[in-house]
């Protein structure tokens, strides 16, 4: 985190993008330079709506406006996303609550995409709840962040001949100490209670016209 960032600061930059819309933008932004028109275009949205969720994420400093060209007459300011800008995010947001908006947006983002998966091609899909020591996670969450940045710097502009679509979703985060895993106790043998053993088979039930 930047000397003189905030966690109002972090937390308006992270919710900049709790918007399917505004992580396509940071996709598309992030392998050209692109203006407001340009992002209409691609995402078959109206100028408008692309104006509006382009100057949200310039106003949260996600996005960097590049340079200005001459259109038809007007000027257009045209931006870039750069990976490198979320690394003074690091650290913990202030609460977990505050992050839910985002982690939904980006939820909703990773299934649209993944309805388009090619696990044919190198892929890999991953999940753990794991206990490790603070080290080895502190090593591990600073090499996916690198990654992730190469990743970035080798974006080009959507469908540049001999470049591969793909889709790259990362949720790393420490949980709360003391938590473990929700187990279902009912199934679990109690080692202090003796084995009753196999419940006996009852028989048919009794004609009810009959005495016992």
């Amino acid at each position: 985190m930047a000397p003189d960032d905030t966690n109002d600061d972090r937390l308006a930059r992270l919710r900049a993008t709790a918007h399917p819309l505004r992580l396509r933008m940071l996709s598309l932004l992030t392998g050209e330079l692109l203006s407001a028109a340009d992002l209409a275009r691609r995402l078959d949205v109206t100028h408008a709506n692309a104006s509006y969720h382009l100057r949200q994420l310039a106003e949260a400093g996600r996005v960097e406006l590049e340079d200005e060209v001459v259109v038809r007459g007007g000027r257009a300011k045209r931006y870039r996303y750069r990976a490198h800008l979320d690394r003074r995010m690091a650290g913990p947001p202030p609460t977990a609550a505050s992050v839910a908006p985002i982690l939904d947006a980006l939820l909703d983002e990773t299934r649209r995409r993944a309805a388009d998966a090619d696990f044919s091609r190198p892929s890999q899909v991953s999940d753990a709840e794991l206990w490790v020591d603070p080290d080895t996670w502190a090593d591990v969450v600073d090499r996916v962040a690198e990654a992730m940045i190469d990743l970035h710097d080798a974006a080009r502009p959507a469908g540049t001949p001999g470049t591969i679509r793909t889709s790259t979703s990362v949720i790393l985060a420490a949980l709360v100490d003391g938590a473990t895993p929700d187990v279902d106790r009912e199934s679990e043998p109690d080692p202090e209670r003796p084995n009753p053993g196999p419940e006996p088979e009852l028989g048919p039930d009794p004609d009810p016209g009959t005495s016992p």
